[in-house]
């Protein structure tokens, strides 16, 4: 990937969202790149009442998405208005959130979307974050809700695990690596996956990153004890990042997702912005 030029931002009805949307606009202006901010939840569903307590329910509803709406929209202007950023236009979804995001990332190079918190109703189901990476095809940068706000790319983590998933992650992200400080290299107990390695686990990726020109230091982990989802945010920690880039790793079989352990845990305790590919 060249550059970032066209910026999708999931936007809901939760408080943090103009965090990620403030995030976009730094990543905008880094690349010069156009904004498209879509608004949109998940399907409200309804449960199995008689037909007038239903309608009631209904425009109740209806009522609620509407106000939810304007105030997102309100929280979007002041947005632009408090960064002067003009690249972004205001979209409004009415499919469900992830199938109106899935659509709409075919026509981004990157997708922004945020860390659900159960306490703070954003208006969409609790494994949207967890569904995304699999379904749009891009790479998706998921902001946490609560984080020591820094310039992102500066210092990055790249879990490295020699996976398809991780190799797309890398690619996806080389314009943020390109222009980061430094770049860490971590292979986390690399003797699981000892022959996708190599001899020298992280050897091959750190050559193909320098060959980009990107600085590159690499290292191993190793904790039998601790699993590798708490390694790695151990790790991040340790070395200051700022960005962890990762692949995603999971399958869909009858609408039901199942995430690997390290994915799940980064989206339940992420302390730093994840940019995911699958």
């Amino acid at each position: 990937m060249s550059d970032y030029k066209s910026i999708l931002v999931h936007y809901d009805a939760g408080k943090t969202a103009p965090v990620r949307l403030e995030m976009a606009i730094e990543i905008a202006g880094t690349f010069g790149a156009h904004i498209a901010c879509l608004y949109a939840l998940s399907a409200a569903t309804e449960a199995s009442y008689g037909y007038e307590a239903t309608s009631i329910m209904r425009e109740a509803q209806l009522r609620m998405r509407l106000e939810m709406q304007a105030g997102a929209r309100r929280g979007y202007d002041e947005c632009l208005r408090r960064s002067g950023f003009e690249r972004a236009e205001w979209r409004e979804g009415t499919a469900d959130a992830l199938d109106a995001v899935a659509q709409q990332a075919r026509y981004a190079d990157l997708v922004v979307i945020g860390q659900q918190n159960a306490e703070w109703p954003s208006g969409v189901h609790r494994d949207f974050e967890r569904s995304v990476p699999l379904a749009v095809g891009r790479p998706v940068l998921v902001v946490p809700y609560a984080f020591e706000r820094r310039p992102i790319g500066h210092r990055v983590l790249i879990a490295w695990n020699a996976s398809r998933e991780a190799a797309r992650a890398v690619s996806d992200a080389l314009p943020l690596l390109k222009r980061a400080g430094h770049v860490h290299v971590v292979a986390f107990q690399p003797e699981i996956s000892r022959d996708a390695h190599g001899a020298e686990p992280g050897a091959d990726i750190a050559l193909y990153l320098t060959r980009h020109g990107v600085k590159v230091t690499v290292s191993r982990y190793d904790a039998p004890d601790v699993d590798i989802g708490n390694q790695l945010l151990s790790r991040a920690f340790d070395l200051s990042a700022d960005l962890i880039v990762m692949g995603a790793w999971g399958h869909s079989r009858l609408r039901e997702l199942v995430l690997g352990g390290v994915t799940r845990t980064l989206l339940e305790s992420m302390t730093v912005p994840v940019l995911m590919s699958h």
